[in-house]
């Protein structure tokens, strides 16, 4: 459905995206994550072909968005961020004026605006002025205009800012929906709302992609650790034998103690063990009483932060180590100049 083939844009000196390649299949919710900065609103803009890339292709359903730009633009609907709308139209005007825009045959406009604002959620309020709307319901509309011409791929660009958490909730639902009928590009810079819409997520830092695989994944790559957290009281400071007890403790560390004297421990396994059984049965032998045992789990922000640092380092290690050969053929040349 979509395909980008060693993407790179230049802004002057300024490399924005650097080689950047990746495939979205169709049917698709992709998540685009990144720091500022990072390429995701050029990427977007290539997409969409409000930009040219310097270098590279870009191929949307089947179609060359430099070489057939009219038809590769028209497979896409974009909603940006910021929901730019007419005021002094109503709803039903607005979404069709933007059916107008987008070429759609006059004998179809009818029908394609009322299934736009069906989809949207929008039947009630359809003859109210946009700019008495909510926030929310001004999502709507502009996700209606989105729609009306019916692309298959819809890219969302911070779809959920600014709305309540109601509001939020109803418009992840709506893109839960959407993702039934089409190919869906998310940008986010809330990664829990990500992890829950979106089944694949590409991480970009720097121009570069950094990752691209599906939140679970991500989540279990940067997972290097297995560890529980307990929550007990134990007064005689019983649970520091418990590797004697237990074998397959790796390690057992106080994280903090609280004001009714329970304390909370991360004790980590070997391996993929799972402890939970074996710390309840043998605390409970050792009238160690728990309060509170969990699992530590990877979130995929913990796997993004992760993911971008490494990238960063790595970034930082090359810089010094180019530096560092630059100098020394420098100084070689000096020295052969010198004699």
């Amino acid at each position: 459905m979509i395909k980008l083939k060693n993407v790179t844009k230049k802004y002057g000196n300024v490399l924005a995206l650097d080689n950047v390649s990746f495939e979205i299949n169709e049917g698709e919710v992709v998540g685009l994550l990144g720091p500022n900065g990072a390429g995701k609103s050029t990427t977007m803009n290539i997409i969409t072909g409000f930009i040219e890339q310097t270098a590279g292709e870009v191929i949307i359903d089947g179609y060359n968005t430099i070489k057939k730009p009219q038809k590769a633009k028209k497979q896409i609907g974009y909603m940006p961020e910021g929901v730019p709308l007419y005021g002094d139209l109503t709803v039903k005007e607005f979404v069709t004026y933007m059916a107008e825009l987008r070429g759609v045959k006059r004998k179809e406009k009818k029908e394609k605006v009322q299934n736009a604002l069906q989809d949207a959620g929008l039947e009630n309020v359809q003859n109210k002025l946009t700019r008495n709307l909510s926030r929310g319901y001004k999502q709507r509309v502009s996700l209606a205009g989105t729609l009306v011409s019916e692309p298959k791929v819809i890219i969302l660009d911070e779809p959920t800012v600014g709305l309540d958490p109601k509001q939020v909730t109803e418009i992840r639902e709506l893109i839960k929906r959407l993702g039934k009928k089409h190919t869906v590009i998310l940008s986010s810079h809330i990664l829990s709302e990500v992890s829950q819409i979106c089944n694949k997520v590409i991480i970009i830092n720097k121009g570069k992609i950094v990752a691209i695989d599906t939140p679970e994944n991500l989540e279990n790559r940067v997972s290097s650790k297995n560890v529980i957290y307990v929550t007990v009281e134990d007064t005689e400071n019983k649970i520091n034998m418990m590797n004697n007890k237990i074998s397959e403790i790796k390690e057992i560390k106080l994280i903090k103690e609280n004001e009714d004297k329970t304390k909370q421990y991360a004790i980590e396994a070997e391996g993929n063990t799972d402890l939970r059984k074996q710390i309840f049965e043998n605390f409970a032998k050792e009238n160690i009483t728990i309060f509170e045992m969990k699992k530590a789990d990877t979130s995929l922000e913990d796997a993004f932060m992760q993911l971008i640092d490494k990238n960063t380092s790595t970034e930082s290690i090359n810089n010094v180590e180019n530096n560092s050969e630059n100098k020394l053929e420098s100084e070689k040349d000096n020295e052969g100049g010198e004699k």
